[in-house]
Formats: C-alpha cells, sequence, structure tokens
C-alpha cells in the first residue's frame, strides 16, 4: 500500500481510538455524576425521612400524655358512709362486714351500700380511712380487709362502761374489681345512733 495512503488510514484509526476513549471516559463521568445525584437525593430524603419520624415521635408523647391526663380526670371515685342509728350491734361467733348503709356520697357507684364492699373501678392509688365506736365494758375490733386480706385494723380493750372511739387510715394500690371493707372480728361490737360514730370513707387519688 502506498505510503501516501497509509498515512492519513493510519491517523484515521488514532483518532477513532481517541474519541472512543473520550466518549467512554465522558460516560464513566456521566455516570459518576449520576451516582453522586442520587446519593444526594437519597441523603436529603433519609434527613427529611429522620425529621419527620422525631416530630411524629414527639406528637406521639404528647397524645400519651394527653390520655394518660384524661384517663386520669375520667375516673371520679369516692364515697362516704356511716352505719346509721343500730344501736350496739354484736358480739357475733364469727366476723361480720359491716354495712355502713347511710351513704353522704357515692361518686362513681363502686361503694355499695348494700353489702357495704367497695370495688374498684380501675387500676390506681385510693385512700381508706374508717373509724369505730363502742361501748368500752367488751372488745372493739374491726379491720380493714382487701380482698380477703386484714390491711389495718382498730382495736380497744375494755376499760369499762364508758364510749370509746378510734380510727385508722391508709392508701392502697388496687387492680381494677379490687374489694375493699370493714369486718368486725368476732366477740367485737360496735355502737351508733344519730351522731354516726362509725364511718367508712375511701376515694381514688390517681388512676394507674
Amino acid at each position: 500500500m502506498p505510503h501516501n495512503i497509509l498515512y492519513p488510514l493510519l491517523l484515521l484509526l488514532f483518532s477513532c481510538d481517541c474519541i472512543a476513549e473520550d466518549q467512554q471516559e465522558g460516560n464513566k463521568v456521566q455516570a459518576e455524576g449520576t451516582e453522586q445525584l442520587k446519593v444526594e437525593k437519597f441523603q436529603s430524603e433519609l434527613a427529611e425521612l429522620k425529621s419527620t419520624v422525631s416530630s411524629l415521635k414527639y406528637k406521639l408523647q404528647v397524645t400519651e400524655e394527653q390520655l394518660k391526663q384524661l384517663r386520669r380526670n375520667e375516673y371520679k371515685v369516692g364515697f362516704g358512709a356511716t352505719l346509721g342509728s343500730i344501736g350496739n350491734f354484736g358480739p357475733f361467733s364469727a366476723p361480720v362486714t359491716l354495712v355502713y348503709s347511710n351513704v353522704y356520697v357515692n361518686e362513681g357507684s363502686a361503694y355499695n351500700p348494700n353489702t357495704g364492699i367497695f370495688t374498684a373501678p380501675v387500676k390506681g392509688a385510693y385512700f381508706f380511712s374508717f373509724s369505730g365506736h363502742n361501748r368500752s365494758s367488751k372488745v372493739l375490733n374491726l379491720g380493714l380487709f382487701k380482698n380477703g386480706e386484714q390491711m389495718v385494723i382498730v382495736f380497744n380493750n375494755p376499760l369499762g362502761d364508758r364510749y370509746e372511739s378510734t380510727a385508722n387510715s391508709i392508701s392502697l394500690s388496687l387492680e381494677k374489681g379490687d374489694c375493699v371493707y370493714v369486718r368486725l372480728r368476732e366477740t367485737s361490737w360496735v355502737f351508733d345512733n344519730n351522731s354516726h360514730h362509725n364511718s367508712f370513707v375511701g376515694h381514688l387519688l390517681f388512676a394507674l
């Protein structure tokens, strides 16, 4: 092949190779640029998503606290009752649950004046107090019970033929459905009249 034809042909081939390499390099740079844009877009979306999640967590915490507050305010539970004009009551050969039928307040209707039993309508902390009055010629022995278990008592020994009063109180953690009541122990007695010496009182401090 004549030299005057071979040289231009080699030059053309070299130019084609350079153009192809430049094009490949350009494609590579363009692809890297596209990937970088994708990464930056992903990072931006991730940051936005984290911000949204953080905002939702805060709103959820606020909502949960509002629900707790609503639950605390939803239940209004409180009662107060006395035995009434019964005169002497007891003694008996076995324990007797006292029925405080003279009811002053029974918000939430958790206290049953027919049985003398308070039933917790909601899990929470509750406060109870009870008092006893009798002629001290015989023992006074009252116990505050929770589900059959004695919590606290009021007690006095025979001190002669005179009237004596005593009282006690306690805060209890109750589950929904727990029962609280006062029992007159065997061989014990109480006395009441229009002055209402014997009382049973309780109310919800706060829901749990």
